[in-house]
């Protein structure tokens, strides 16, 4: 096991875990508030990029190219060092933590001031089948493997003779109805109508897209203002919006849901939230709902050089006392920043702060030129939102602003391409394997299990 340990005598080490929004705009801020020879920062992820996973349903639609949202790293944070691998384990006493590099080796990072943010993986239910036979939405991977399987599933319904498995491959089933959710059915429909185009012989009744959710309504998380424009939009374009329902089994056929129905489908995908990554279940620290326990100050308690933000952090709400933040992009961000600040004040540099944020709104991209946003609590929907949604992204996209501006353009002046990649063969696709919680083992070394986490969040 390789050893990687301070120069005697150099700056200090802050080894940040995680690269999604809460790692990324940490790293960001602590290179602009921190002067070169103050500390050395590390970040800890298997991935040299930052995605910005607010576009994964453009991805998945074809409207955004995946290399466009993703920020590199290394061109971004000049004075960060990037350490490829999961951060698997944590030894607090001795300040190091072990990183499972791409390459199969294990080593160990010293550390003196460790910020948690690990980000989430997909939550799952107790259902039959969900773990086999669902597909999740929570990274780059996923958003593209979903894109090659509805094209494929495509071509396999153009090219059968039997109209029982034409309608089961048309079908195209999504569980949960947050932003997520919402924003995948909606891109994913539009997508694989104006894919049809390329295949003359299925009839547009045919194509059929349902979305699932156990809540009376959708986007619940945003209120009726948003929810109900929202619903009125899908089910206008014939999207099949089950609501009060929730899905009992699940088969690579079909799927049954809780009002008796049968759904012959190979297509489940799985957006009913998220939970904390397996990390935070692998360190022995203090935990709500799967959440490591910070102060207001997002630090750990007992653990003054520890720090922690993002999904994988239980701050407190201070705006809403005894509650905690919610897990949304829009905090991690700000965590991140906030915690920047406060890692550097622990070092000399400034004053920290407690984590206060007000919401300010929110928006949910329904495709074309369909949204619902209410900026400044303003409800709005239709072009209006469609244009407020766009600009939200490219001010809080960290990058490749024109890129992805140009992708919209290009969207609006010419077809898109329906071509399969084959960059993720199916047996990679699965929950566990596509999001990685398979690495992780308890503080008594046995392997988590993730389904029994599962049931138990």
């Amino acid at each position: 096991m390789n050893q990687l340990m301070d120069n005697p005598g150099g700056p200090s080490r802050i080894v940040i875990v995680g690269a999604g929004y809460a790692g990324y705009h940490c790293a960001r801020h602590l290179e602009r508030r921190l002067p070169r020879e103050a500390a050395e920062i590390v970040i800890v992820s298997p991935a040299d990029y930052m995605p910005y996973t607010s576009l994964l349903p453009e991805v998945s639609a074809g409207t955004v190219d995946p290399r466009h949202i993703a920020v590199s790293l290394s061109a971004t944070l000049r004075r960060t060092r990037h350490v490829p691998g999961h951060a698997i384990g944590v030894d607090f006493p001795n300040r190091s933590i072990t990183v499972a590099g791409p390459d199969g080796q294990r080593r160990e990072l010293s550390w003196h001031r460790l910020v948690l943010m690990p980000g989430s993986v997909s939550r799952t239910l107790p259902v039959p089948g969900i773990l086999e036979h669902a597909k999740g939405f929570n990274n780059m991977a996923e958003a593209l493997y979903l894109r090659d399987h509805m094209l494929g599933q495509l071509e396999l319904a153009d090219a059968s003779d039997d109209p029982a498995q034409r309608r089961a491959r048309c079908t195209f089933v999504v569980v949960g109805a947050g932003t997520t959710g919402t924003e995948v059915a909606a891109q994913g429909q539009l997508f694989t109508r104006a894919a049809l185009r390329r295949h003359p012989g299925i009839r547009p009744d045919e194509l059929r897209w349902l979305l699932v959710d156990h809540a009376p309504a959708i986007l619940p998380e945003l209120g009726p203002r948003l929810g109900d424009p929202a619903l009125r939009i899908l089910r206008r374009r014939g999207v099949d919006v089950r609501l009060n329902t929730s899905i009992e089994e699940a088969t690579d056929s079909q799927v049954r849901l809780s009002d008796g129905t049968a759904v012959p489908t190979r297509t489940l995908v799985w957006c009913v939230g998220v939970t904390p990554g397996r990390l935070t279940q692998a360190l022995g620290l203090d935990t709500v709902k799967g959440r490591i326990v910070v102060d207001e100050y997002l630090a750990v308690p007992g653990h003054p050089d520890v720090f922690a933000a993002g999904d994988a952090a239980a701050a407190p709400d201070l705006t809403r006392p005894g509650q905690l933040t919610a897990m949304t992009a829009q905090h991690a961000q700000r965590q991140g920043k906030a915690a920047a600040r406060n890692v550097a004040a622990t070092l000399g540099h400034g004053t920290r702060k407690p984590y206060k944020h007000r919401d300010l709104g929110a928006v949910v991209d329904l495709g074309g030129w369909q949204a619902v946003a209410n900026p400044l609590h303003i409800p709005v929907s239709g072009p209006l939102a469609s244009v407020i949604t766009r600009g939200y992204h490219l001010y809080a996209l960290p990058a490749n602003r024109l890129r992805v501006a140009t992708d919209w353009l290009n969207d609006v002046i010419e077809h898109r391409q329906f071509v399969q990649l084959g960059l993720i063969p199916s047996e990679y696709s699965g929950l566990a394997v596509a999001e990685h919680t398979d690495i992780y083992y308890q503080t008594d070394g046995q392997p988590l299990d993730r389904q029994r986490q599962a049931s138990s969040t």
